[in-house]
């Protein structure tokens, strides 16, 4: 086999697994805490489980981490088939709102920690699978932080927007609501358009390291403090 293509199959086999549970278990966390809220739609159409066949969408779980991989992206990042959610049937639509947008961000940073804590376990793997086990639990480590920043984004439909329209008071709240389906646009035009525009006019503007970057690496240092494996 030729070594590039080889070293290019090992790499991506060190990103397949940590891809699939940070986004399997992030919409199995939004089905169950809507479930223990009173919300039994995700329960009843089979989403709280952790068979990844059940939240896998074929662009965004599959095509675009693996374009961004092939391409050298400096970030990979992915989504899967959105947890459906019938906020009205929640026991407390305001409050249990907030707890099902943030069970997903949460679980990610959780397995982060838990990756991180696991690398210490990788170094008494002997060789080449040692090798393998540390960099899958690296990529563990900065999927799920990545997924869990993205995701808390505060604009709607992002699970940061609903957790803000959920503690706002309702001057800010109503609004930002109402943003729910103008948010996607909205961040395509600051992550993709303003830089262009800015770059026009002799400017640097960077909303992927506002948005993206700075958290991620400040959230990875502290986990990796905390667990001593940095």
């Amino acid at each position: 086999m030729d070594p590039k293509l080889a070293s290019t199959i090992y790499a991506a086999s060190t990103w397949v697994i940590p891809i699939l549970l940070a986004i399997t278990l992030h919409e199995a966390a939004h089905g169950f805490v809507a479930h223990r809220c009173g919300d039994d739609t995700a329960w009843r159409l089979g989403r709280v489980s952790f068979n990844p066949f059940k939240h896998i969408d074929p662009f965004g779980t599959v095509v675009l981490p693996g374009l961004l991989f092939l391409l050298h992206s400096p970030f990979l990042f992915g989504y899967a088939k959105p947890v459906p959610v019938q906020f009205s049937a929640l026991r407390h639509p305001r409050h249990d709102m907030v707890l099902v947008a943030a069970a997903g961000p949460a679980t990610n940073i959780l397995q982060a920690f838990v990756a991180a804590l696991l690398i210490h376990a990788a170094a008494f793997l002997p060789g080449s699978a040692g090798q393998w086990t540390q960099a899958t639990l690296e990529n563990a480590i900065v999927i799920n932080i990545v997924l869990a920043v993205f995701n808390m984004i505060p604009l709607p439909p992002f699970d940061g927007g609903r957790v803000a329209v959920g503690l706002l008071p309702d001057f800010l709240a109503r609004p930002l609501a109402r943003l729910e389906r103008q948010g996607m646009l909205i961040f395509i035009a600051l992550v993709f358009i303003l830089p262009v525009l800015s770059a026009e006019l002799g400017l640097k503007l960077d909303p992927v390291r506002w948005l993206l970057g700075t958290p991620v690496e400040w959230l990875i240092g502290l986990i990796l403090r905390l667990t001593g494996s940095d």
